[in-house]
């Protein structure tokens, strides 16, 4: 039986006084985030909450909301990541389709969340609230089966709740282990632990599963705070903190760093202009890198891992990509690429990424996304799909396609966006890029890019020009100032969509 909170509290037994947590200003050590979470989880139960309820957190990145993370999974209750940039329809609509029965978050945004419930404003609300309640660990046996749950607006629609098993969600997305860490003290990391920073919002996935990670090893994890993302704050928090694994999300974070290493170049801590890391890992999660950001990373930070994670909400985390121009990925116990039939695919054939085993429940009130999601195979094994089409190599990787409700339909031919994507963005005059389908009179849709650079349409066709099937070249451009993207680092293809309505 693995329990998030006791995955943690064992942590804590075995290094009580390593640095367990750095947000901005606040540092913690285990044995203090391990106080501050368990006041967190008595208030819950002073406030009603009974276990396997569920309790919203609305904040940006802080030391809080680790610690309301972490107090609700000791009082077994699911915290439920509601997005800071959600309007009021969003709020109502998330809340409520949460059950959400208390909030905790950011005053500012709190204000803005039309909730009828106990809710608790970080800062001083929250210290007076927490100075009384006990911060002992008196609370009964919990189980694998407590619930985890993660919101997730997707590429389409309003967000809907991917709702795990706690023992689950570990074994798929939060450790490098096969199972719980009984002594962390001895660990390959050394006296200190892992030095992780973390940039990703841990109202999202990629966030919370790479804190765990971390957590999980008895490492220390570094938080970005920053309201707005800033390449040199970002690598000048990592030299102060001596941060040996950068965690990413996307091209959108990972390549104005790598930019703003090539300002200021990294040779081994030789020379005085340049930023004095110990870095040894490049991690990106939720979005891919593309070649051209490994590039540049790799050029400047040559001594460093770059390692590409995929995953999502549904499978938790499938695994690393190969480091080539397009994703492709090595299939472990429990994953395959599944044909219409649900069954896995031969060599050369295209399917759906697929994961079985330690996956979610259901989407939570959701049963019919549910029954085209998590759907059991005629041989009787239950998978969850990704969403993600692939073509299944001979050598047994998946080589990645895309998301099938992003596929352009242009004169019957179906084009995946991020194959195109990949193309444009190896344009030399090209610094980001997105593809979207837009109305066409005679073909449906039209192949569209849209471009923060300098390239015209006739330079780039003829640069994706045997790089991708004709009709898969794009037949319009759009440049502009810069390539919108979500709070979590992915592209915003809504807000491109947009530019063409």
């Amino acid at each position: 039986m693995i329990n998030l909170a006791d995955v943690f509290e064992r942590a804590t037994d075995a290094v009580p006084d390593r640095l367990a947590l750095v947000a901005g200003e606040v540092r913690l050590t285990y044995r203090e985030l391990d106080e501050h979470a368990n006041r967190v989880a008595h208030w819950l139960q002073v406030q009603g909450v009974r276990p396997g309820e569920h309790v919203g957190i609305l904040s940006w990145n802080r030391a809080e909301w680790l610690e309301s993370m972490i107090g609700c999974f000791k009082a077994r209750v699911a915290p439920v990541n509601v997005n800071y940039r959600y309007v009021e329809r969003e709020l109502t609509h998330l809340l409520g389709d949460a059950d959400c029965v208390a909030l905790l978050g950011e005053a500012d945004l709190l204000a803005r969340a039309p909730f009828d419930g106990p809710v608790l404003a970080f800062r001083e609300p929250y210290e007076r609230a927490l100075a009384g309640v006990p911060g002992g660990r008196d609370f009964g046996p919990r189980s694998g089966d407590d619930p985890y749950i993660l919101y997730t607006g997707g590429t389409t629609g309003l967000p809907k709740g991917v709702l795990w098993r706690s023992e689950d969600i570990y074994l798929a997305a939060m450790s490098v282990y096969s199972g719980p860490i009984e002594d962390v003290s001895e660990l390959r990391f050394g006296p200190e632990g892992l030095r992780f920073q973390v940039h990703a919002p841990l109202m999202h996935g990629n966030g919370q599963w790479s804190t765990w990670i971390c957590l999980s090893a008895g490492g220390t994890v570094v938080l970005w705070t920053g309201r707005h993302f800033d390449p040199a704050a970002v690598l000048e928090l990592a030299e102060h903190e001596r941060s040996q694994v950068l965690s990413f999300a996307g091209d959108g974070m990972a390549r104005p760093v790598a930019d703003e290493l090539g300002r200021r170049p990294y040779r081994r801590g030789l020379l005085s202009s340049a930023y004095k890391l110990e870095v040894f890992s490049v991690g990106s999660g939720g979005a891919p890198l593309s070649a051209t950001t490994r590039e540049r990373i790799r050029a400047a930070l040559p001594d460093a891992m770059i390692v590409d994670n995929y995953g999502g909400s549904e499978t938790g985390a499938v695994g690393a990509a190969a480091e080539e121009e397009r994703p492709r990925f090595a299939l472990g116990p429990g994953f395959a690429v599944l044909g219409p039939d649900h069954l896995p695919v031969r060599p050369g054939e295209q399917g759906v990424l697929a994961r079985a085993g330690n996956i979610p429940l259901r989407y939570y009130k959701d049963p019919v996304k549910s029954a085209s999601t998590f759907v059991t195979g005629p041989d009787g094994t239950r998978w969850a799909l990704q969403g993600d089409h692939a073509i299944l190599q001979e050598d047994g990787t998946a080589l990645m396609l895309g998301r099938g409700s992003m596929v352009i339909n242009t004169g019957g031919e179906k084009v995946f966006p991020e194959e195109v994507e990949i193309a444009v963005r190896s344009h030399p005059g090209v610094y980001d890029a997105l593809v979207v389908g837009t109305p066409d009179p005679r073909f449906g849709q039209r192949v569209t890019a849209v471009v923060a650079g300098e390239v015209t349409l006739e330079e780039l066709a003829e640069h994706c020009r045997g790089r991708l099937a004709g009709y898969k070249i794009p037949r319009a451009l759009r440049i502009v100032p810069e390539i919108r993207r979500t709070p979590v680092g992915k592209l915003d293809y809504a807000w491109a969509r947009t530019l063409f309505a």
